[in-house]
């Protein structure tokens, strides 16, 4: 399924059925991009702490599409890119510092 192993851009979902929250975890993370994932549960604080350790992207939601946000940093991992653009991370990175002394 094409959904399921290419990078898309929604609304898109391919849907996988698995036995547990583990195997669910594991075909999530069994591919070659992460720029955002997504996981809706009745548990909000089982579901912050996958998103938080055991995903594999750059910005995870709980109870909530993936999308931008300009406060945030964006930006993904493995082949959906490399840094954080938008936020505060990102503009530091597009910013030149510069030191000038004068006495």
């Amino acid at each position: 399924m094409p959904a399921f192993d290419e990078e898309l851009f929604g609304p898109v979902a391919a849907l996988v059925r698995v036995k547990d929250t583990e195997t669910a975890i594991q075909v999530a993370n069994n591919t070659s991009f992460g720029l955002g994932a997504a996981i809706f549960t009745r548990d909000v604080a089982e579901g912050e702490r996958i998103a938080r350790e055991e995903l594999s992207a750059g910005a995870c939601f709980v109870n909530d599409f993936v999308k931008s946000d300009s406060r945030l940093p964006l930006g993904g991992i493995k082949q959906s890119g490399f840094g954080r653009e938008i936020g505060p991370h990102g503009i530091r990175e597009w910013t030149n510092v510069k030191t000038v002394v004068v006495k």
